[in-house]
């Protein structure tokens, strides 16, 4: 039998013992199609690359995969293309170095692939290209601190810029990081302002992890609330309107990091977005297309008027706008 045959082979086996918690030998040799002596020879191949399967003698025993000390070589069929679909997007990321390492990644994980499968894997990259826009990269080193405490449930202390410029010292009680397309977060209960704060990864300077312990506290869902909090706190009005669509429509055309959709009433939803310029609200929900009717503020009603004017008088000829 070839190498490649045999390779295949120990991927079914590895497949049928990741399916269900143990198999007898018979099992195995039934459903791979060979013979008692044959399954234990695939067995060894597999211990021997570094996978821990268990052996239990006696009546009810079989072969049962353990949890392994060191990372397998060999992938699933689906396991491998996902995996390298996943190193090339982390390739064009906003990790500061992961993008080397991610392909030194997708490298190592070619070698180890049969062909069969390293030929699917090259044909989902041939067919696929990466649009990557603008982000801020982030050190590794931080999001693994940070990770550590909100796993450990230790408080963290650090300098953080305001968007003013200048900078303070906090120590929080993180929780849990948030990651948009452009930009991580933390949320964390602030200790010295005694409630839940949102902080933006890349103004974060000199983080320590520390040895005080906290008692976790309830907390608001993460993805929410920092959602909310990079939706609507920066900026100098934060407008509400009903939009006669679907909530689903909506959120194709807004990104999550640029407003909240709420599902409202008979075919309705309503918008939360935050702007610095009313004229500038009033443009992009025109844009959106759909009918729309102001909550609030009061202000970005007399901004639309003023803008509908203004846009009308483009159309006539002669009129000055």
């Amino acid at each position: 039998m070839s190498v490649e045959a045999t390779t295949e082979r120990v991927l079914r086996l590895l497949a049928l013992l990741q399916r269900r918690p143990s198999w007898t030998a018979a099992e195995l040799a039934a459903e791979l199609g060979v013979t008692d002596r044959s399954v234990r020879r695939d067995v060894e191949r597999l211990r021997a690359l570094g996978y821990p399967v268990h052996a239990t003698a006696g009546v009810g025993g079989g072969y049962q995969l353990g949890a392994g000390s060191r990372l397998p070589p060999l992938l699933l069929d689906e396991e491998a293309i996902a995996t390298a679909v996943s190193l090339r997007m982390a390739s064009g990321g906003t990790v500061a170095g992961a993008g080397e390492a991610a392909l030194r990644a997708l490298a190592k994980l070619d070698q180890v692939m049969p062909p069969r499968l390293r030929a699917e894997v090259r044909a989902v990259h041939g067919a696929t290209e990466t649009l990557v826009g603008p982000g801020v990269e982030i050190d590794a080193e931080l999001l693994v601190t940070l990770a550590r405490a909100c796993r450990d449930a230790v408080r963290v202390r650090f300098r953080y810029a305001a968007r003013d410029g200048a900078e303070r010292e906090r120590t929080v009680e993180p929780v849990r990081m948030v990651a948009t397309a452009r930009r991580w977060y933390l949320m964390a209960w602030d200790v010295d302002r005694d409630g839940w704060r949102t902080f933006r990864l890349d103004r974060m300077r000199e983080v320590v992890a520390t040895t005080w312990r906290f008692r976790p506290r309830e907390h608001p869902d993460p993805v929410a609330y920092v959602q909310r909090s990079v939706t609507e706190a920066p900026y100098r009005y934060l407008a509400r309107v009903r939009l006669r669509a679907r909530a689903g429509e909506v959120r194709e055309l807004v990104p999550p990091q640029v407003a909240r959709v709420e599902d409202d009433r008979d075919g309705w939803c309503v918008l939360v977005v935050g702007g610095v310029d009313l004229d500038w609200l009033a443009v992009h929900i025109a844009r959106l297309g759909f009918e729309a009717e102001v909550l609030e503020p009061p202000e970005l009603r007399e901004a639309a008027a003023q803008l509908a004017r203004r846009v009308a008088a483009l159309s006539l000829p002669g009129q000055t706008a």
